[in-house]
C-alpha cells in the first residue's frame, strides 16, 4: 500500500512570496467591470469585452498574452463575496500555474480569497494522488489568520476522511497528543481501569471492540484565564452495536468521530491565535462494535455523574460518550462548555447536511454563535431545549433512558439527555453536525468537513477575548 507521508497541515496549494512569475488574477463585480476594463491593457480589455464577460459569480475567463497565458478574471457577482467564491479556482485554473491577486482589494477580501483557495484545493492524499495538482496562489501579506483556519480545516478533514481501520481510538488520541505537542499543551490519555472508574459510560460503549476506548485530554493556557471546555464525540466507527445499523447506514460511519475532529480544530485555532483563555479539550475515542462483550439493549449502566441510564438502543451511544466527558468538564467549573457530535440523523432530517443544529442553555451564547456562523459563512440553526419532552427519556428501572419513548424530535431529545449532565450555572452549547460534504462544491470537496469550527472559535473569542 502506497501511503503519502506529506504532513496533513502542509498547504500544497500555496506558492512562495516571490511574485515575479505569478500570473495576475483580477477580481470583478458587475458594477466594477468598467473600471477593470479601463485598467487592463487594450488587447486584454478587448478580449474580455468580446468574450461577453459579465462578472457573474464564479464566472472565470483566462486572458491570452503574447507569450501565452497573461492572467485571468474571476467574477464575484453583485452579492456579497465569501470564501466559497474562490473555492473552485485551484482546479479551474490550469495545473502548474501560480497566481497572485491583482489590483487593490480590501484586506478582508484578500483573506477570503486565501481561505477559499486553500479549502478548494484540499484533497485527501494519503493513498491516492489527485488527478492533477491544484494551481497555486501567492498569499498576500496579512492573511495569517486565514492560513491558520485553512491548516486547521485540512487537519480536521484528513482525520474524518481517514479509514476506520487506520484511525481507531488509539490513533485519534494520538492526534490530540500531536496537536498538544505543537502548541506546548499538557496532554494525558486515560485508559484501562482508570477509564472504567472515571468514564464508565464511555468505557461501556467501547467494551465490545478489541480496540480499547480512551479519553485524550489537552490542557493549555494561563491558570487564571477563563476556562473553555471542548468535548468531542470520537466514535471512530459506529456499527450501531447489537442494535446493528443496516449496511447502508454504516457506509459513512468512519465520520462518526467528526465531532471530536471539529473540537480538536477549534482548540487548534484558539491556541494558534493565543486566545486569552484556558483550554480543556476532552476527546472520547471509542469504537461501537459487536462482540460477546458488547453492551446490550435494556442494560443499565453507570455514568460519571452518578446518573443510572437504561439502554433503549445501543446505536444511541454518542450521548453516553459525551455524558461522561461533559461531567468531567463541568467539574472544572468552565466559563463555557461546548460539545460537538455527529449525534442524530434527526438533525439532518430537520436541517439538511449544511446546517448544524445548535442547542444552548444561554441565549447570549447562542446569539453570538449564530452571528459568528453568519459572518464566517458557516451558518448554524438553533433548535429548542423543549423541557416538555424530558419525560420521554424516563425509564422504569433507571433514572434515564438513552433514547426517547416516542419517534419524534430526535435531535431535541438527544440534547435534553445531554442537558442532564450540565450543572446549573454552566453556560453550554451543543452542536449536532454532519461533518461531511456529500458532493464537491466550490471550497467544499466531497468528504469530511470541519463544520462550524471557525464559527465556534470566533464565538469563543467574542465572548471571552
Amino acid at each position: 500500500m502506497h501511503i503519502h507521508s506529506e504532513p496533513m497541515t502542509s498547504l500544497t496549494c500555496l506558492a512562495a512570496t516571490d511574485t515575479a512569475t505569478a500570473l495576475p488574477l483580477h477580481l470583478a463585480t458587475p458594477g466594477g467591470l468598467a473600471a477593470l476594463l479601463a485598467s487592463l491593457p487594450a488587447p486584454a480589455a478587448a478580449f474580455l469585452a468580446g468574450a461577453g464577460f459579465s462578472a457573474q459569480a464564479q464566472e472565470l475567463l483566462l486572458l491570452p498574452g503574447a507569450a501565452g497565458l497573461a492572467g485571468a478574471v474571476l467574477g464575484l457577482g453583485s452579492g456579497e463575496a465569501t470564501h466559497h467564491s474562490f473555492g473552485a479556482l485551484p482546479f479551474a485554473l490550469p495545473a502548474g500555474t501560480t497566481w497572485r491577486l491583482a489590483g487593490i482589494s480590501p484586506p478582508e477580501q484578500q483573506a477570503q480569497a486565501v481561505l477559499g483557495w486553500c479549502l478548494g484545493a484540499y484533497r485527501y492524499r494519503r493513498f491516492k494522488a489527485p488527478e492533477r495538482e491544484p494551481a497555486r496562489l501567492v498569499p498576500p501579506a496579512g492573511c495569517a489568520a486565514a492560513l491558520a483556519e485553512a491548516r486547521a480545516t485540512w487537519r480536521v478533514r484528513d482525520l474524518i476522511n481517514t479509514p476506520a481501520n487506520l484511525l481507531g481510538p488509539a490513533e485519534l488520541a494520538d492526534a490530540v497528543l500531536a496537536l498538544g505537542a505543537e502548541h506546548g499543551a499538557r496532554c494525558t490519555v486515560v485508559e484501562g481501569e482508570a477509564l472504567r472508574q472515571g468514564f464508565p459510560a464511555l468505557a461501556t460503549v467501547g467494551q465490545g471492540s478489541p480496540r480499547a476506548p480512551r479519553v485524550a485530554m489537552l490542557e493549555w493556557g494561563a491558570p487564571d484565564a477563563p476556562l473553555v471546555a471542548l468535548c468531542g464525540k470520537g466514535v471512530c466507527f459506529d456499527t450501531g452495536g447489537l442494535d446493528l445499523k443496516p449496511s447502508a447506514g454504516m457506509l459513512r460511519m468512519k465520520k462518526d468521530m467528526g465531532g471530536a475532529a471539529v473540537a480538536l480544530g477549534v482548540a487548534e485555532l484558539l491556541m494558534q491565535a493565543k486566545a486569552p483563555v484556558r483550554l480543556l479539550l476532552l476527546v472520547g475515542a471509542v469504537e461501537n462494535s459487536v462482540s460477546g462483550d458488547s453492551f446490550r439493549p435494556m442494560d443499565v449502566i453507570a455514568t460519571r455523574a452518578g446518573i443510572s441510564v437504561e439502554i433503549g438502543n445501543t446505536d444511541a451511544e454518542g450521548r453516553l460518550v459525551l455524558a461522561d466527558l461533559m461531567t468531567c468538564a463541568a467539574e472544572r467549573k468552565p466559563a463555557l462548555l461546548l460539545d460537538f457530535a455527529t449525534l442524530t440523523g434527526a438533525a439532518r432530517v430537520a436541517l439538511g447536511p449544511d446546517l448544524p443544529a445548535l442547542f444552548s442553555n444561554d441565549d447570549e451564547l447562542a446569539a453570538i454563535v449564530l452571528k459568528a456562523g453568519t459572518i464566517s459563512g458557516e451558518p448554524l440553526w438553533r433548535l429548542p431545549l423543549h423541557s416538555a419532552y424530558n419525560p420521554w427519556l424516563s425509564s422504569n428501572v433507571a433514572e434515564l433512558n438513552n433514547v426517547s419513548s416516542k419517534p419524534m424530535a430526535g435531535a431535541v431529545v438527544a440534547a435534553l439527555f445531554l442537558q442532564h449532565f450540565v450543572p446549573a450555572g454552566v453556560r453550554w452549547a451543543h452542536v449536532d453536525l454532519y461533518a461531511w460534504n456529500d458532493a464537491t462544491r466550490p471550497g467544499r470537496p466531497e468528504g469530511g468537513e470541519a463544520q462550524a469550527m471557525r464559527a465556534m472559535a470566533a464565538a469563543v473569542t467574542t465572548l471571552l477575548g
